[in-house]
C-alpha cells in the first residue's frame, strides 16, 4: 500500500488544511495491518490500554491519520515521524532535516477524527458529536464565562444546545492552540457571536492575550459533527481553510 505521495503536497504560508477521517469506514485488514506497522512501540502499548476494540481502532486510525498526513508534505515515511510533548501534553513534531515547519493538532469523537495542519503557527482543533448526551446547560453554568452564560440563556431554549456546542468546540480549540489545556480557566475568555458581526474573542486581563492575533472557524462537518479551529496569526492576514477527506 502506498503511504506517501511521490511529490509533497503544497501548503502555502497562509493556508490551513483540515483532514477528515471516518474511522468506521476504514476496515480493510491490509490497511489496518499497514497502520499497525507505522506505530512506535510506545504507541502500540498505548493502543492496547484501551478496553474496547472500538477505541483501539479509533486510536489506530488517529495515529495513521497524523503520520500519513504529515508525510504528504515532506519526504518522510509515515513510520519515521517522531513526536515530543510539551509540559501540558500537547504533541509537537521533533524537527528533522529537510522537513518544513509543520504544525498540527488532532481531535476525535465518535465517528470522526480531524487533523489540522499549518505552517509555523499555533493551531487548535476540536470536533464533537452533537448526539452525545449530558447536562449541557449545567456544564455551561459551571465552566463558561458570565458573558457566554448570559448570551446562552438569552436564546430560545431550542437554540441553546447548538450554541453550547459552538462555545464548547471554540473554547476547546483555543486552549489546545495555546498548548496549555485546561490549565487555562474556561471562564477567563469569552466568544462573542452575533448575526451582524464576525466571530470575536475577549480575554480576562489575567490571560494576557491579544484578540487581534486570533482567527476562528466554526464548521458543521456532518449532520452530527461540529468542529472549531483556532489559529494564532503572525499578522492580520486572513488564513484560508481547505477541507481534505482522508483516504489512507
Amino acid at each position: 500500500m502506498q503511504t506517501r505521495p511521490k511529490q509533497p503536497l503544497k501548503l502555502n504560508l497562509h493556508d490551513i488544511h483540515l483532514w477528515l477521517a471516518f474511522p468506521d469506514e476504514i476496515q480493510s485488514p491490509e490497511r489496518l495491518s499497514t497502520y499497525q506497522e507505522m506505530m512506535t512501540l510506545e504507541e502500540q502499548v498505548q493502543q492496547q490500554r484501551f478496553h474496547f476494540s472500538k477505541h483501539r481502532h479509533q486510536y489506530l486510525i488517529t495515529r495513521a491519520l497524523v503520520r500519513t498526513t504529515l508525510s504528504r508534505y515532506a519526504n518522510i515515511e509515515p513510520h519515521q515521524w517522531r513526536f515530543s510533548k510539551n509540559a501540558y501534553g500537547r504533541p509537537e513534531i521533533i524537527p528533522q532535516a529537510g522537513v518544513p515547519p509543520l504544525r498540527f493538532n488532532l481531535s476525535h469523537t465518535d465517528g470522526l477524527i480531524i487533523c489540522g495542519v499549518v505552517l509555523k503557527q499555533d493551531i487548535g482543533v476540536d470536533v464533537e458529536n452533537k448526539e452525545r448526551t449530558g447536562a449541557m446547560i449545567e456544564i455551561a453554568d459551571r465552566f463558561f464565562s458570565q458573558q457566554e452564560v448570559r448570551d446562552l440563556y438569552a436564546l430560545p431554549e431550542k437554540q441553546r444546545r447548538n450554541r453550547f456546542f459552538d462555545y464548547w468546540t471554540l473554547k476547546e480549540s483555543y486552549i489546545k492552540a495555546r498548548g496549555m489545556g485546561l490549565s487555562l480557566p474556561l471562564e477567563q475568555f469569552s466568544f462573542l457571536m452575533s448575526t451582524n458581526q464576525a466571530l470575536r474573542i475577549t480575554f480576562d486581563s489575567r490571560l494576557q492575550d491579544d484578540p487581534d492575533k486570533w482567527q476562528f472557524w466554526l464548521l458543521k462537518l456532518t449532520e452530527h459533527h461540529q468542529a472549531a479551529i483556532s489559529l494564532c496569526r503572525e499578522s492580520q492576514v486572513d488564513y484560508q481553510l481547505k477541507l481534505m477527506v482522508y483516504s489512507g
